[in-house]
């Protein structure tokens, strides 16, 4: 075998089309059906944060009824499926990679259907398969109930009671307005975040994005890379009336504000200060943003087809913010943690992973011959980790591939 994929998401998928444009032969490897994370990890209300003229890959695009819109999971799910049946990809799905070995000529794939050999692999298993929960979790109370995206599906899956929801990025603020509008009384902490509009000038925010080149800046134009990987999700939600779901949105709501969970001492939540400061750089970097596309649209003679500029009311800081909850008076009944995911590599068993378990990679190239992952934020281009984002990262990372494996 000649490569092997791993993982049969959008990442794995891309590259398995683009394999077979070359003619190299392949096979991707799925612990589960294709587009399982979707599937299987994500809650039961959750749509693409991307509009749905992003959502495209190589050799299909959307071509539904509502560009503007934002897709399911149902209707995501429904186009991979299509995309792998059209696209012909040798998918092996229930297929568990268990390790991947280093050997001469090569890579040994372990599997729970069998054993392979390749010249060339390719990682494209994401980089959400684990939740990235805090060491603090260890201290809440046990009569507290505790759930991550993975396990949360709807509020009913949540005890009755208050709600602290830890995290302030896309999914932690979709999730506390949800929660919210259960009825059910939240209190969200919140530490760094991105700030966005849904909506700017009169087009979707990401539309900005594309058009003004922010999205397809390269790595080697980022000042500062590794920040650049690590920053939150923007705080966006995709819903058909385009709904701005920001801070001042959930407090609005009756959604209570606090600091940066800090530690749990005594039973009792500690958090940090300064929101007036988190705030304040959170408005800062996007103001930044809205600059940059105003720049564009004046040097590009767009100010004709958008809306004039806009500026936005700086967050609201609380009258008075909490920097302690009881966790022992019945106030708060379950803790959800939206404090981000991260990659798992325990089956690789080729010294590539660093300490803090990322891989040691090049724009997607990693520190092993032959080796090559994809789908990671900020891998090539800003855009890298969203689906649009994907095939030019895969066309560059297949073609380099290619001459490896024809020497």
């Amino acid at each position: 075998m000649t490569a092997v994929v791993i993982g049969a998401g959008h990442a794995g998928l891309a590259a398995s089309r683009l394999l077979t444009e070359r003619t190299i032969d392949h096979v991707v490897l799925e612990r589960g059906d294709v587009a399982n994370s979707w599937r299987r990890e994500r809650w039961d209300s959750l749509r693409l944060l991307t509009p749905n003229w992003q959502t495209c890959l190589p050799g299909q695009r959307y071509a539904g009824s509502d560009p503007d819109g934002y897709m399911a999971m149902g209707e995501l799910i429904a186009f991979l499926s299509q995309y792998a049946n059209r696209s012909a990809v040798p998918v092996r799905t229930n297929t568990n990679v268990t390790s991947v070995t280093r050997v001469d000529g090569g890579y040994h794939v372990t599997t729970s259907n069998g054993d392979l050999r390749c010249r060339s692999l390719v990682i494209a298993s994401g980089a959400c398969n684990l939740p990235n929960v805090p060491s603090v979790r260890a201290s809440i109370p046990t009569t507290i109930e505790q759930f991550t995206p993975f396990e949360y599906r709807n509020p009913h899956s949540l005890p009755d009671g208050g709600v602290l929801v830890v995290g302030a990025s896309a999914t932690g603020i979709q999730l506390a307005a949800e929660i919210h509008q259960s009825g059910r009384p939240v209190t969200l902490s919140v530490g760094e975040h991105v700030r966005l509009p849904r909506t700017y000038r009169g087009r979707d925010v990401l539309w900005w994005m594309d058009a003004s080149g922010v999205w397809n800046q390269r790595l080697d134009e980022i000042d500062d890379l590794a920040r650049a990987r690590s920053l939150p999700s923007p705080q966006l939600v995709g819903t058909p009336d385009r709904t701005t779901l920001d801070l001042n949105a959930l407090s609005t709501m009756g959604i209570e504000l606090v600091g940066r969970l800090a530690a749990v001492r005594d039973r009792r939540a500690l958090f940090s200060g300064g929101l007036r400061n988190m705030f304040s750089l959170a408005d800062l970097k996007m103001e930044r943003l809205l600059d940059t596309f105003d720049e564009w649209a004046r040097v590009n003679a767009r100010n004709t087809d958008v809306d004039k500029p806009e500026r936005f009311e700086p967050t609201r800081v609380p009258p008075s913010s909490r920097l302690q909850l009881d966790l022992n008076n019945g106030e708060i009944r379950s803790v959800l943690w939206a404090t981000g995911f991260r990659p798992d590599y325990r089956w690789l068993r080729v010294p590539v992973v660093d300490e803090k378990g990322h891989l040691r990679h090049e724009g997607g190239v990693v520190d092993s011959p032959g080796m090559y992952v994809l789908g990671l934020p900020v891998l090539r281009r800003r855009k890298s980790s969203f689906i649009h984002g994907i095939e030019d990262d895969a066309r560059e990372l297949i073609g380099h591939l290619s001459d490896f494996v024809r020497g």
